[in-house]
């Protein structure tokens, strides 16, 4: 099978490129072609396997080229986070809605000339949840909790899920939108996203940094690792339609966890003095952002297709260890347990 991901350079996509590759096969067939487009060359490893082609550039750019290529199946990831869409209004509509619908666009023009309907995973986001007067917020939202999102890139992800619920329904494609939760603790440098300090009161501490938490320590959030949120995509990738349950958009599972209990949790694995490296200064623009999202999930359609939230956050935390350990800069990312 071919498959394409896109935003496969990324940290999300980039890892999902790993377990495809390493499983050599997807819903019972070979993995024969993996397409990995990015603004940004992938990985040196996933270049080096004579398996993957990769494609650099805008992925909008890259949509006229993708009507005349069929696919078995496609990862749709690439994206322009929160915090990015907040700021450059344009930015996030050409890039998570513009480049959404000619990508769905390319894969419809494909079927039109004969080509094979492919399977397509949309990773929308818990985003897409928020408060309204008319209808409040509940303190977990749940698979069929009415969306609402509170700021322009929940409000994109969530026509995204409604278009890719049309496309399936027109026997364009064969689509899933799963709802990712925060994926912490992402490596690296900070990003724009506006819940990027909840992987760097982590991270950096770990590494003997100073970080700041611009919100309070009661703050709730749906919590989950990079390796459930990529288990979770291959397993709706995997689910027949029927397990699936319909067209409409699941949550996968989080662990919904206060700032408090992650900090408890960094000191549980890595010691007071790593934990003391983080200190709070509130910074309005992101807790005004986080505010409005969720402080926790269910997700009984997941539970279904038998994908479960960790236990505890320090399991998230040790899992974060484990892979730092394995990297040749493991002494500076773990230098603050040293």
């Amino acid at each position: 099978m071919k498959l394409l991901i896109t935003g496969g350079g990324g940290f999300v996509g980039s890892r999902l490129a790993r377990a495809l590759l390493a499983r050599g096969t997807l819903a019972g067939q070979r993995i024969e072609r993996l397409v990995l487009t990015d603004i940004a060359p992938p990985p040196a490893d996933l270049l080096s396997d004579a398996r993957v082609e990769a494609r650099t550039g805008p992925l909008l750019v890259q949509t006229e080229a993708l009507k005349t290529e069929a696919f078995d199946g496609v990862f749709h990831l690439a994206s322009a986070v929160s915090g990015e869409c907040e700021a450059d209004f344009e930015l996030g509509l050409r890039s998570n809605l513009d480049s959404t619908r000619a990508l769905l666009d390319a894969l419809r023009v494909n079927v039109g000339a004969g080509g094979k309907v492919a399977r397509l995973v949309f990773s929308s986001s818990v985003a897409v949840f928020g408060p309204d007067p008319s209808v409040p917020l509940p303190k977990l939202v749940a698979d069929d909790t009415l969306p609402l999102p509170q700021t322009s890139y929940g409000t994109q992800k969530l026509v995204c899920e409604h278009l890719i619920s049309d496309y399936t329904r027109k026997g364009y494609i064969d689509g899933r939108a799963a709802r990712l939760m925060t994926v912490t603790v992402r490596p690296g440098r900070p990003n724009g996203a506006a819940s990027s300090f909840f992987s760097g009161i982590i991270r950096e501490p770990l590494a003997g940094v100073e970080s700041v938490c611009p919100v309070s320590p009661d703050v709730s959030h749906p919590m989950t690792s990079p390796a459930h949120t990529v288990d979770g995509l291959i397993a709706v990738y995997e689910a027949s339609r029927e397990a699936f349950g319909g067209r409409a958009a699941l949550n996968l599972p989080a662990l919904n966890v206060r700032v408090s209990d992650m900090l408890d949790a960094l000191e549980e694995v890595a010691g007071p003095k790593v934990r003391a490296l983080v200190r709070f200064e509130r910074d309005e623009r992101i807790a005004g952002i986080v505010a409005n999202w969720p402080a926790g999930a269910t997700a009984e359609r997941a539970a279904r297709l038998g994908l479960h939230p960790h236990e505890n956050f320090a399991d998230i935390i040790r899992q974060y260890i484990a892979d730092c350990a394995a990297l040749p800069n493991a002494a500076e990312t773990l230098k603050g347990m040293s």
